[in-house]
């Protein structure tokens, strides 16, 4: 492939690495939000199971 092949075909494949990226970027941007719930949900449970804890801990 010559440089001026090379050079006509490089806006094609930088608008394919751009839409790519966009689409990682939003992939990323799910996944972090996945994340976050779940640690808020493990904080949650880790709250319950410290009151259930101490319930349990507490003479009768």
């Amino acid at each position: 492939m010559t440089i001026d092949k090379r050079l006509e075909a490089l806006p094609h494949n930088l608008e394919l690495l751009s839409l790519g990226t966009k689409k990682h970027d939003k992939q990323i941007a799910q996944l972090s939000t996945l994340v976050t719930e779940v640690a808020e949900g493990t904080a949650r449970l880790l709250r319950v199971v410290e009151v259930h804890e101490h319930r349990l801990e507490r003479p009768r």
